[in-house]
């Protein structure tokens, strides 16, 4: 508290307007004293095009609701929806023909709740902010996530759908594997709030790999990997193949980069570049994307491949913003 007073006391001293939710959040490091920073309004991102997820995380927040209640409502929409294969309801199976969901939900506070290899549950995020605030672990799985959501009064329901089902026994006929860049058979959703406050929570959801080993994990229900959340700094989540993301902590890295002084962009290509540098990698045969924010409301994305998108929601305005990307010609 002594550390975030002088900081303040330093920061007024240079400006004398500077908003006060804004100060006591910054760091000299990333503090500009040549801007006057505004009270920052609300904002929502997300991985990919999820216009609906965004409007209702937005809608959450016009309606006086906190960051960690937006982006749980918001990535519960396309958790919901059969037609995205991806994630939740409808999501594609493993080999042996199960849907397991991949979770994590982050708050202000640096607390974190996780599930992983999730059966039988369509709100594997609610779930994992069970774990969260009724729990004192971060992570369950398996069977005893399963457990956990029965006894919180979540509905055994089954998760496949026709349609994935059929896609399944297609699969079987060749049982080929093969990630395809900007597919790579699912299409994470992760996504980061503030609000009005300036506080930031962040969420990452998903089906996985379609088609994956049973058992498999990727970077999404992972703390540091597929998200992480510093209320000073920023946030960040990541989307794509999930064994490159964790070997880096994708997540963490991007927002240890913002707390250096980087902006959200510059950190989210750095982080790239962490990936695409490693010897002997194969990055030209597997998408990898971050979006992130910082706590003035700054946003950045960027992937190692084109046609990566972040979807955001400010002001009135939801719009799909297409990502930088490294390999350009």
């Amino acid at each position: 508290m002594q550390r975030r007073k002088f900081i303040k006391n330093s920061a007024l001293s240079i400006t004398g307007i500077v908003s006060s939710s804004i100060i006591a959040s910054n760091r000299p490091s990333t503090f500009d004293e040549n801007l006057t920073i505004k009270s920052i309004k609300p904002l929502v991102v997300c991985t990919w095009n999820f216009p609906n997820a965004t409007s209702k995380a937005r809608e959450v927040l016009n309606n006086g609701g906190n960051a960690l209640d937006a982006v749980e409502q918001g990535v519960m929409i396309e958790e919901a929806d059969p037609t995205n294969e991806t994630v939740g309801l409808g999501g594609r199976p493993d080999r042996d023909g199960n849907v397991t969901l991949d979770a994590c939900i982050m708050n202000k506070e640096g607390k974190c709740g996780s599930v992983v290899a999730l059966q039988n549950i369509v709100h594997a995020i609610s779930v994992a902010r069970k774990v969260m605030e009724n729990t004192p672990h971060v992570m369950l799985a398996g069977r005893g996530a399963e457990k956990f959501a029965y006894e919180s009064g979540f509905k055994k329901t089954n998760l496949l759908t026709e349609s994935t089902k059929k896609q399944y026994e297609e699969w079987k006929k060749t049982s080929n594997y093969k990630p395809i860049i900007n597919i790579e058979n699912h299409d994470t959703i992760g996504m980061l709030a503030i609000d009005i406050n300036g506080d930031i929570a962040g969420a990452c959801t998903t089906s996985g790999l379609a088609y994956k080993m049973a058992g498999r994990v990727g970077d999404s229900p992972i703390i540091g990997s597929g998200l992480f959340i510093d209320n000073e700094i920023g946030g960040c989540v990541a989307t794509g193949l999930g064994e490159e993301v964790v070997k880096t902590v994708g997540s963490f890295l991007v927002v240890e980069l913002m707390r250096q002084g980087k902006t959200p962009q510059e950190a989210c290509e750095e982080a790239i570049n962490r990936i695409v540098n490693k010897p002997n990698s194969d990055y030209k045969n597997f998408q990898v994307g971050y979006i992130a924010l910082n706590k003035q409301g700054v946003t950045g994305a960027y992937a190692i491949h084109q046609y990566f998108s972040m979807t955001k929601n400010q002001d009135g305005i939801n719009e799909s913003i297409q990502s930088d990307y490294f390999t350009k010609p």
